[in-house]
């Protein structure tokens, strides 16, 4: 597998985990009693969030950095 594939294949797994905290989040805001739920179930979601960025960025810009270089 090249680097391309491995890129596209922990984006996919990256978008279940992002899925799946914001699940959890939201069942955790309507199950917990208390005035304000713990901050780590608020932040759960963004590292799974800022890693869906970055190699989203990645693959949005992959066709036309390739573009670029097999025309020069």
């Amino acid at each position: 597998m090249n680097w391309n594939t491995w890129i596209r294949q922990i984006h996919r797994w990256l978008s279940i985990a992002f899925t799946a905290a914001v699940i959890v989040n939201i069942i955790a805001m309507f199950t917990i009693e208390s005035e304000q739920p713990a901050l780590w179930i608020g932040l759960l979601a963004l590292f799974p969030l800022i890693l869906l960025l970055l190699s989203g960025l990645y693959l949005f810009a992959l066709p036309y950095v390739n573009r670029r270089r097999s025309a020069g």
